[in-house]
């Protein structure tokens, strides 16, 4: 296997735009790993690390870095070299206006804006975001890598200024109806959110978009928001801007667990609204939040239907989640058509939140998992790359995506894991997410249903049934078909599963069936 690289002097591309490009370099044939970044400092570190080469710091240089063989290596540039190039405005016989190159540049040509996305190594982005605060812009910052000592100084200047700090890495937003970053198209309404989790507030924006309702405004926060050291400063920013905002009736706040301390302001705040507010902080119980206007739920789709049901004044269900007679019938001929040694669970994710929930579900049943980001009682994983018993990992988590782009991006890592799994003896359930919407892949799921035909066919060849389950996380006016994405997989005979959480419950469900639960 040899490497190349290439250097492009001067030239930048934001974050979303090298991960696409890095993409579609990766999935050419012969390439076996490929990253398309900026030369910055940590970048460069991570590019040695990933075996990549050794570079200089060029930090307003792109670099091109692939490893495969040498004609897929040379392939690979040609393509990047096109991808990368940009074709001159046509101006006809008028002189090119002068390029926008800064923050202050935009402000000056436009004094409405009021709103900068970040999205520059992290090294920088806290500079850029600082620079945009003092112009009197809201900021969102897609880049992550920013120190807490960065994020806390942002966030302390933002709060004297009336401005709001979404970030850093605030992979999800939705303003004034325009998703940014990775975001799902979903109708505008009544119901504000606030997250500090990327693919918790996708899975509750789209599910009221799919309950018939809508959003007013989603804005992250970034997942340090809400830890000890940070204070929940743009939670609060967030759910005060919600309170006085005339089209929002009803508020969610949504997050992994917070600190205690955190947690208490928080909730002290949503108490203090004038609008009845949802929280959802996973893994904590319900009946601990739920008080004084104040609602907890257990899952991230419940979050999503009381927040429906309280904007419509409808009265509030218990939230369970049941399994129908037909599917426990389904699981129950899945679950006895296994061999002898199809035990366990492998929950390959793209989203963390996803992953996270997925355990919360398993332990509420009994069965623990491995992970690389294991909930509370859940053991880690020695080696990433090996599955042990159970096990529910995360592939867009940072020691899966150094050198190569996230799995909502480019699925082909995610695919191939699955495909290892279905392999493996002990598999009894391969349980999985695909994620829609702006950043995601135009189709996410044509490699995955060929693996799943394949590979299923090729287990059922040794005597084995392999159960897929899955959740898509996506809605009908996303740029990806999401009816045909569906029924794609469910042609391989995938269970798809209405939520995060039910797909997991049919998967624990099963597995206790199995007598998986270690």
């Amino acid at each position: 296997m040899g490497i190349s690289s290439r250097f492009y002097p001067n030239l930048y591309k934001d974050s979303v735009s090298l991960m696409t490009v890095s993409a579609r370099v990766t999935s050419i044939p012969g390439i076996e790993a490929a990253s398309v970044v900026m030369a910055s400092a940590t970048n460069v570190d991570n590019l040695a690390q990933a075996g990549l080469g050794t570079f200089e710091i060029r930090p307003n240089d792109l670099v091109v870095a692939v490893a495969g063989s040498e004609e897929a290596c040379d392939e690979a540039l040609a393509v990047a070299d096109k991808l990368l190039s940009t074709a001159p405005a046509d101006g006809g016989d008028t002189a090119a206006a002068a390029p926008t190159t800064s923050l202050q540049m935009a402000v000056a040509k436009d004094p409405a804006l009021n709103l900068a996305l970040i999205s520059v190594p992290g090294d920088y982005a806290a500079a850029e975001a600082m620079k945009a605060l003092r112009l009197g812009l809201d900021v969102m910052v897609f880049s992550d890598n920013v120190s807490v000592q960065a994020e806390l100084a942002l966030k302390l200047y933002a709060r004297e200024a009336d401005l709001m700090v979404m970030g850093p890495d605030c992979g999800t937003s939705i303003v004034n109806g325009i998703p940014l970053g990775f975001a799902n198209v979903v109708r505008r309404g009544p119901i504000g959110v606030v997250g500090a989790s990327g693919t918790g507030t996708q899975e509750v924006t789209v599910r009221i978009h799919q309950n018939g309702s809508g959003v007013s405004q989603a804005l992250g926060t970034g997942g340090h928001d809400l830890a000890d050291s940070i204070g929940g400063i743009s939670m609060l920013h967030g759910l005060a801007a919600l309170d006085g905002d005339p089209a929002t009736k009803v508020i969610v706040l949504v997050s992994k667990p917070p600190s205690a301390a955190v947690a208490a302001k928080v909730l002290a705040a949503a108490r203090a609204s004038a609008k009845p507010v949802v929280v959802i902080f996973l893994g904590a119980d319900p009946a601990t939040i739920t008080g004084d206007g104040v609602y907890g739920a257990a899952y991230l789709a419940q979050a999503a239907d009381m927040a429906v049901a309280l904007a419509r004044g409808e009265q509030l269900s218990s939230g369970d989640i049941a399994i129908s007679p037909d599917m426990q019938r389904t699981l129950s001929d899945l679950a006895d058509s296994m061999a002898s040694s199809q035990r366990h669970v492998r929950g390959i994710f793209s989203g963390g939140t996803f992953c996270f929930e997925a355990q919360l579900v398993h332990r509420s049943h009994g069965i623990t998992a491995r992970s690389n980001t294991p909930v509370a009682g859940n053991a880690g994983l020695a080696d990433i790359r090996t599955s042990l018993e159970n096990t529910i990992i995360d592939m867009g988590d940072d020691e899966f995506t150094q050198g190569r782009p996230h799995p909502m991006i480019d699925p082909s890592g995610k695919d191939a894991r699955i495909r290892d799994e279905i392999a493996d003896p002990a598999t009894a359930v391969v349980l999985f997410d695909v994620v829609l919407g702006y950043g995601s892949a135009d189709d996410p799921t044509a490699e995955l249903i060929s693996i799943i035909d394949v590979a299923g066919a090729a287990a059922r060849a040794e005597g084995r049934t392999v159960a897929f389950i899955g959740y898509v996380c996506g809605t009908d006016l996303d740029p990806q078909d999401r009816a045909a994405a569906v029924a794609g997989l469910q042609s391989v005979g995938v269970l798809i599963a209405s939520s995060n959480a039910e797909a997991a419950l049919w998967s624990a469900t099963l597995i206790a069936a199995r007598g998986g639960q270690r």
